[in-house]
């Protein structure tokens, strides 16, 4: 992005390189560090492109400020590519929509059929999105840096929510064989707190970290030795990150001076809960209820619903807890979510209702692409009597 200045032209030197390196690798061998290799490739066809269409005549005075005239909010010791690309991706000038998918598409290293099936659209559908982004990012004229003290208020609420995004798709990898995707957790971590470093009295910023330090703090836990998974019930809290959970609490406490509290603060608060209980049994599962309650109003979302109907359940029994999901049967936005059917079934299954329970076990699977999961549901289906 920076020799291109152009977000297409610089996808495309990328996949060059990968071709190039299919090819030259097959023959030579793979080069000790492959990240570079590759760089080097896709920065020497941009350089190529540049010459032969002019590029950088046409288009540097219109995407990107020189470093030598970057705002006094760049400084060089925030010198990260990726917060850039997701300020560039968070403008004002594009829908909320669009920003999402772009950041998607171009941090989370999802495919457009996958950010098409997050936003429950078609493929093209999303292409054609992605495009028309793409295009206002060049006729608006959006600067490829960290934007100024004055600008930054404009964007923080969406950088905030592509972070969140971007954890959440680490810390339970949509699809593939692998619970959890390290990198996306690390870089959703190292970039909240770089964020913070900018606007360390954004109470929002605050709550963001904290609930990622907070969720994070629970990872080594989270499978057992052979890469099962372990429910939060059922985790050795010996192995949670003290060091992530004390410095997640502190940044809580900070978030909710705010009146009222964001929904970053909230739902940190929530993990916090989880986090000081000694174990599953002393979880104070009221104060998640009225946690959720207040998030619900902060920020209304059938997901948040669900969660809440989850919490209901082991606040006050099985029963209250499907009660508390029957309505959300009828929400479009959940009609494919796994969690839902999985939820039903957990509690269909300690009401010894077992032939509802398989139904829902069943949908829960066949609604499930990450492998992990689907195991555990697998295991959960088998176990019920026949």
């Amino acid at each position: 992005m920076r020799v291109t200045r152009d977000l297409d032209a610089a996808e495309e030197c990328v996949q060059d390189a990968y071709a190039a390196a299919l090819t030259t690798w097959g023959e030579r061998g793979v080069p000790a560090n492959t990240g570079a290799w590759l760089t080097t490739v896709a920065r020497r066809r941009a350089l190529d492109l540049l010459r032969r269409e002019a590029l950088w005549r046409r288009n540097a005075p219109l995407l990107v400020e020189d470093e030598a005239v970057a705002s006094p909010s760049d400084p060089a010791e925030i010198p990260d590519d990726r917060l850039r690309l997701i300020c560039t991706c968070c403008h004002p000038a594009l829908s909320t929509d669009a920003q999402v998918a772009l950041t998607l598409r171009l941090l989370c290293g999802l495919g457009t059929n996958e950010v098409a099936r997050a936003f429950l659209v078609s493929e093209s559908t999303m292409a054609a999105r992605l495009t028309r982004a793409k295009k206002k990012i060049a006729s608006a004229g959006i600067a490829y840096r960290v934007p100024s003290a004055a600008e930054l208020p404009d964007r923080v609420d969406a950088v905030l929510s592509v972070l969140h995004l971007l954890f959440t798709a680490g810390h339970t990898a949509p699809s593939g064989a692998d619970l959890v995707r390290r990198d996306l957790v690390e870089r959703a971590l190292q970039l909240a707190r770089m964020l913070r470093t900018l606007v360390p009295e954004n109470a929002d910023v605050a709550g963001l970290l904290a609930l990622i330090l907070l969720t994070d703090a629970r990872r080594a836990s989270r499978t057992d030795a052979s890469g099962g998974l372990v429910l939060l019930a059922e985790q050795d809290r010996s192995q949670w990150d003290r060091a992530e959970i004390a410095e997640g609490v502190g940044l809580v406490r900070e978030a909710l001076r705010r009146r009222p509290p964001g929904r970053f603060a909230l739902q940190a608060a929530i993990a916090a809960v989880h986090a000081e209980a000694p174990n599953w049994h002393a979880t104070d599962w009221s104060e998640v209820v009225a946690l959720y309650d207040v998030l619900l109003q902060v920020w209304p979302s059938p997901v948040v619903a669900l969660n809440r109907a989850v919490a209901v359940g082991f606040a006050r029994g099985p029963e209250a807890g499907l009660a508390a999901l029957a309505p959300l049967a009828a929400e479009p936005q959940l009609a494919a979510y796994a969690y839902l059917a999985s939820a039903r079934a957990q509690f269909l299954q300690q009401l010894g209702r077992d032939e509802e329970a398989r139904l829902a076990f069943t949908e829960a699977i066949v609604l499930t692409e990450n492998d992990v999961e689907r195991e555990f549901l697998t295991r959960k289906l088998e176990a019920l009597q026949p």
